[in-house]
């Protein structure tokens, strides 16, 4: 408990005030001294209370643009033309420079030229189908030709059998010599040698046909194969012309460009960077921006979105705080800072917030009920910085007791524990009590 050296109040000057008659005037520190202990010292008392505080953090800002891009080649060539510089405002998709690319200009004309020979490819053997087409439409014609030949062999096989037979009966008879008979087998054998024939005619013809077949279905493949060979020499054109769409820098949002590193006639590289690696172009877009604001680690777990934030700027009227809310939080702490970035989105439609810009960041965390409120000016401290008030007991007696202090807004300090909500303390006095000093409270 701490315990402070009650200090001499009464000068030596008034001690022959009228009010000093009482104890007399001849200067005995002996008699003064009880005189004081028997007057209890006048003071106004303040009733500890309980009621809702507003617990804030206030913390340093920056302004930061919404979205912040930098500008690199894809190409290698010479800077032909700018098109924008410092400060431009550009829409989305809007020609920053342009780079010469002699190079890939002659690929492409390559490339074309490639096209047009595999499309000449491509008809060729299309038409390479057709004759192998036609030419299995022969064979097939070929093959039934010489089926309806074998046809015709048979029926010439089978009418010589028949006057064959007709011949031997007859000469078996001896209605007619025997060397008749001997020519009319010789038609018969010529018969049957003719149906051989015909039926040899029809294998091939068969045959033909497969070949035909086949040579179709190798045609067929080379004009897939020279299809494809066109269609790959088409993807490498596409390839290109999105290569030559990258000869033209250009915005990706709509904003402003803060920075430009190259001039008409520098060889820019594809993937190497410019001017000790600074990109060639940056833009940021202005509006709206963002607001991040570091939260120390005893406040990030009471911040949530939609919690009001109040901007402050120096470049600012102090009468002129910007009020919006938390869009978003990281949700973990910088080990290297243990804070929590938080974020939230101003409107910017003037420019008077530019990235960069330093500030002041109020957040209200929570709105809770405190243990207990005492005015600011009731709360002491003693000499190593810890807090103390005058608890004033129902027999008027003073006693010292040690409080934490919590949140504090400058005209109230919320008092974590020490002191219960209903009990009294001295307010704001100039005198120095001890435990057992008795007072008299004023009235209200």
């Amino acid at each position: 408990m701490l315990r402070a050296r009650r200090p001499r109040l009464v000068p030596w000057l008034a001690i022959c005030l009228p009010a000093a008659a009482l104890i007399g005037c001849d200067g005995d520190p002996s008699r003064e001294t009880e005189a004081a202990a028997a007057e209890p010292t006048p003071v106004k008392l303040v009733a500890v209370t309980q009621e809702p505080m507003s617990r804030t953090t206030t913390q340093p800002a920056t302004v930061h643009p919404y979205y912040q891009a930098e500008i690199r080649a894809r190409v290698s060539g010479y800077v032909e033309e700018l098109k924008a510089d410092i400060g431009d405002v550009v829409e989305a998709d809007a020609p920053l420079a342009v780079i010469d690319t002699p190079q890939l200009q002659k690929q492409r004309a390559v490339s074309e030229a490639r096209i047009v020979r595999l499309e000449a490819e491509e008809a060729q053997a299309a038409a390479g189908v057709e004759l192998a087409a036609a030419g299995v439409r022969s064979a097939e014609a070929q093959r039934e030709e010489t089926a309806s030949q074998v046809s015709g062999a048979k029926a010439m096989l089978a009418a010589a059998e028949a006057e064959f037979e007709r011949t031997r009966e007859l000469v078996e008879r001896q209605s007619i010599e025997r060397r008749v008979l001997d020519e009319v087998r010789e038609r018969r054998d010529a018969a049957a040698a003719g149906r051989d024939a015909a039926q040899s005619a029809v294998a091939s013809a068969e045959a033909a046909v497969a070949v035909a077949r086949a040579n179709r279905a190798v045609a067929e493949a080379d004009a897939r194969a020279a299809a494809a060979a066109t269609l790959v020499a088409r993807r490498q054109l596409e390839e290109l012309e999105a290569l030559l769409e990258f000869a033209t820098l250009r915005a990706p949002f709509a904003g402003v460009v803060t920075e430009r590193t190259v001039d008409p006639g520098d060889l820019v590289r594809e993937g190497n960077e410019v001017g000790a690696g600074r990109p060639l172009f940056t833009v940021i877009r202005t509006d709206p921006v963002r607001v991040r604001v570091p939260v120390p680690e005893a406040d990030a777990a009471l911040v949530d979105r939609g919690d009001e934030m109040t901007l402050t700027f120096p470049s600012f009227p102090a009468a002129e705080p910007l009020t919006t809310t938390v869009t978003r939080r990281s949700g973990s702490l910088d080990p290297s800072t243990r804070t929590m970035l938080v974020e939230a989105e101003v409107p910017n439609p003037d420019g008077r917030l530019l990235p960069g810009m330093f500030g002041q960041a109020t957040i209200v965390l929570s709105a809770e009920v405190a243990a207990g409120m005492l005015p600011a000016r009731a709360v002491r401290y003693g000499e190593d910085g810890g807090a103390f008030v005058y608890v004033v007991g129902d027999d008027a007696t003073v006693s010292v007791v040690p409080v934490t202090t919590g949140a504090d807004d400058g005209n109230a300090i919320e008092v974590l524990s020490g002191v219960t909500p209903g009990q009294r303390v001295v307010d704001a006095h100039l005198t120095r009590f001890v435990d057992g000093d008795r007072v008299a409270p004023l009235p209200d």
